[in-house]
């Protein structure tokens, strides 16, 4: 092995100190991007508590589990919107993500995982993966979520969006999400992201005794009511009405 001569070496050192300033100032720009965005996330969280306190009457809450605020402070919203749409990731509104569809408001997810009354060691199943933000925000708190995309572009791009984060407990599948995913069930809870104009009975089969599903309930253009269906120990099933709320509709073969 040759050594280097004095002037290879120089300049490889002139190569370096061309490199380091540039190197720098991406390093720095990230920083400063993800300070940003935490500071965007903790406003989040902020509205999201506001409107725990605007809503208590519906849903009998007034403060959102903390482990579910944990775990919304630790997904990077961000990255579940286009690029273009990046800045506003954070405001407590829904927003696009093509094919008609959106990604939920923040406060809405909340409430909906809030709900769920999930433990670490849950097994749940998504009807409506959209952009993979639910399904990032309850693999936070339980061991495996299966979730369900009737729009195939969207189910592709969620799931590569998902591993490329690290999310290796979420499982993702283009299919109608109507009729649930028997294979991986019964399910501790299940939460259905777009409107059905009823409770699908295949999903009320593939929860658990002592599950619970939340799931948006009426016609494709009028207000919904988001209904919290709880089986007992004994498989009887009752529901409540919490809140009035508005999705995009359930679409399927039904």
């Amino acid at each position: 092995m040759r050594e280097h001569t004095a002037q290879e070496r120089w300049r490889a050192a002139r190569w370096i100190q061309a490199l380091l300033p540039a190197t720098l100032l991406a390093c720095g720009i990230a920083a400063a991007d993800a300070n940003r965005y935490a500071q965007l996330r903790a406003a989040m969280l902020d509205a999201i508590r506001a409107d725990y306190q605007d809503t208590a009457l519906y849903i009998d809450k007034e403060h959102a589990d903390p482990r579910v605020l944990a775990a919304m402070g630790r997904v990077p919203r961000h990255e579940f919107v286009a690029e273009n749409l990046q800045a506003r990731a954070y405001e407590n509104r829904p927003l696009p993500i093509g094919h008609g569809q959106t990604i939920s408001q923040p406060y809405i997810v909340a409430v909906m995982t809030d709900l769920l009354g999930v433990d670490a060691d849950d097994r749940v199943l998504e009807v409506g993966t959209g952009s993979g933000y639910q399904a990032a925000v309850l693999a936070e708190l339980v061991a495996q979520v299966y979730s369900l995309e009737i729009i195939e572009p969207l189910a592709t791009r969620a799931e590569e969006r998902l591993s490329r984060l690290g999310y290796a407990n979420v499982t993702i599948r283009h299919g109608d999400g109507y009729y649930g995913w028997e294979q991986h069930a019964p399910f501790d809870a299940i939460v259905v992201t777009a409107a059905a104009s009823h409770v699908p009975p295949p999903l009320i089969a593939q929860l658990k005794p002592g599950g619970r599903m939340v799931i948006p309930v009426g016609t494709r253009f009028l207000v919904q009511e988001l209904l919290m269906v709880v089986k007992d120990a004994e498989g009887k099933v009752s529901t409540r009405q919490l809140l009035p709320v508005r999705f995009v509709p359930l679409t399927g073969g039904h």
